[in-house]
């Protein structure tokens, strides 16, 4: 399966009497952006755009989308979602490059978190560097928590096609081509090259804690092969309400760094098979459904290693260690991809589950470690959230408007894809 990724390079979005792509700046008609999102169980919907150095702060933060549109090939970016499953991954797709839709809402209040576009919390959010559509959605009265989830999830994804419309027929500034063939042609294309799989965990614990393929919750799947290119097509979503440090927004799943670096790996060093997504669960029966189905498929495909990324901590962190080890116990090595929650002064143990199989790890960071933010000269969303929003407590919010908070509380800030800002000193 052989994807065209056609970047085009955003120069600047603004607010214009008519929605259009011109000389690399996206124009928004803000109104008929609004008809188009509408939704009765939003009370209030504002739209705004911010971008790189400005000095605001966003809260609470939902999600982060990144607009794609195909222009040849079949199914549509996010399928499943608007009457149509095909399959995508293949074909061309043209991709707003540099520009983000952002949504925000006091959804749940502590699953939620905070981008600031300037300032020493810029550094931990890769979506300071983006231009950012915001926004803004508050519920009617008595609306159910999920349903607003649920009303925001779709207004992004609405808001994201229709600004993806507009590079339909543009120019590309820049052509990425990637390519997975069928399986049995892919492990004999390089028969000297190891064989590498990724295991792809998806967080789907629970009501608001879910992550959709082709549509569907992934709680309601077993753990099945993609070809890599139909996740940068849109065949994963974010729909969860999690810690916002380590939470895989939408841009994620679209932009994911152990894909693109398999790639980049692929037919060099080694021979990259495809994806094998699976759930987190909660229950231990489901957990060990999973993981089994994970293992029996990581043992049909034949390859020598795997690479697996997990979303969340606590919990989840028992579904990477029993992937883990079934996976080693079948002799194919493995290296898992997490983040630490390691107390503020990094003693404590970092994972909730370990075993002496998970002996290559790689840290997205310690998401307990603290942060001073300065105040803002203007808030988009809501401020008050920040002393429940997972990472910050009573009192991290001053009089001055600064915060005291974990880097938990920042979105993308220990993403265990490695999509993040920082890195490890060797002294």
């Amino acid at each position: 399966m052989q994807l065209e990724l056609r970047n085009i390079l955003v120069k600047d979005v603004q607010f214009g009497e008519k929605s259009e792509l011109k000389n690399g700046i996206v124009y928004v008609n803000q109104q008929e952006l609004l008809n188009t999102i509408k939704d009765d169980r939003l009370a209030r919907i504002e739209v705004d755009i911010v971008r790189p150095g400005d000095d605001v702060r966003i809260c609470p933060v939902k999600d982060v989308l990144e607009p794609r549109v195909k222009t040849e090939g079949s199914g549509q970016v996010f399928p499943g979602l608007f009457g149509n499953a095909e399959m995508v991954g293949s074909g061309k797709t043209n991709v707003l490059k540099g520009m983000t839709i952002l949504t925000v809402g006091k959804i749940v209040g502590f699953q939620e978190g905070i981008i600031d576009m300037s300032g020493p919390g810029a550094d931990y959010t890769p979506f300071s560097q983006t231009i950012n559509l915001v926004i803004l959605c508050d519920k009617v009265e008595g609306l159910p928590q999920h349903e607003h989830e649920e009303a925001v999830r779709m207004a992004g994804l609405k808001a994201t096609r229709y600004i993806s419309e507009l590079a339909k027929n543009a120019v590309p500034d820049q052509t990425l081509v990637f390519e997975t063939k069928p399986l049995i042609e892919q492990i004999k294309q390089y028969p000297d090259l190891p064989k590498v799989v990724y295991v792809y965990m998806l967080q789907t614990q629970g009501l608001m804690h879910d992550t959709y393929l082709y549509g569907l919750d992934v709680k309601k799947i077993l753990p099945t092969f993609l070809y890599p290119t139909e996740v940068m097509d849109g065949a994963i979503i974010s729909g969860n309400c999690v810690s916002a440090c380590d939470k895989n927004t939408t841009f994620h799943h679209l932009n994911n760094p152990v894909i693109d670096d398999l790639f980049a790996r692929h037919g060099k060093d080694l021979n990259f098979i495809g994806v094998v997504v699976t759930n987190e669960n909660v229950t231990l029966l489901d957990k060990e459904r999973s993981s089994n189905f994970t293992a029996k498929l990581v043992e049909s495909l034949g390859v020598d290693g795997v690479i697996i990324s997990e979303e969340g901590f606590g919990n989840p962190d028992a579904d990477l260690i029993m992937n883990c080890r079934k996976i080693e116990a079948l002799g194919v090595k493995t290296v898992l991809i997490t983040d630490e929650y390691a107390g503020r002064d990094g003693a404590s143990q970092s994972l909730a589950d370990a075993n002496p199989l998970a002996n290559a790890v790689v840290s997205g960071g310690n998401a307990n470690a603290l942060i001073d933010l300065p105040p803002m000269s203007r808030v988009i969303g809501y401020i008050e959230p920040s002393e429940i929003i997972a990472g910050g407590f009573d009192g991290a919010l001053k009089q001055d408007g600064s915060l005291t908070i974990e880097i938990q509380a920042i979105t993308g800030a220990t993403n265990e894809l490695g999509f993040n800002r920082m890195g490890a000193l060797e002294f």
